[in-house]
């Protein structure tokens, strides 16, 4: 609790009593006082609050994000070690077939103009 929640929360309950004083004694001045401390104490006391939360926000963001980098470059690691593991395998397999590779390269160049030319365009 800061101090704004602290005052806040004491001009909301003194214009409570300043209201009910002036309810007993009829006094329209009195009354519109009291109503008028406790606007401004509740205002105040929500100023307050808002500090106190924005105040463990900022005090517990920063282990978040520590978190939060930790698990990226985690999953980063991870990642370009699967694509590594994934370029291996590719060139051992097309290590003994080259003419393969080239022959399947060449059928998907030659299918791909071929739809270009022939293909249809809604």
């Amino acid at each position: 609790m800061n101090k704004h929640e602290l005052h806040g929360g004491a001009r909301y309950v003194g214009g409570k009593v300043e209201k009910a004083v002036g309810d007993v004694v009829d006094s329209r001045d009195w009354k519109v006082a009291g109503i008028a401390d406790q606007v401004a104490g509740g205002a105040e006391n929500l100023f307050g609050r808002a500090q106190s939360v924005a105040g463990d926000v900022a005090d517990t963001t920063p282990s978040l994000i520590e978190h939060a980098r930790e698990q990226v470059n985690d999953a980063a690691d991870r990642s370009t070690d699967a694509v590594r593991r994934g370029a291996r395998n590719a060139r051992s397999i097309v290590r003994g077939h080259e003419s393969i590779a080239f022959a399947v390269a060449a059928a998907l160049g030659g299918y791909a103009i071929g739809w270009l030319v022939h293909g249809r365009r809604d």
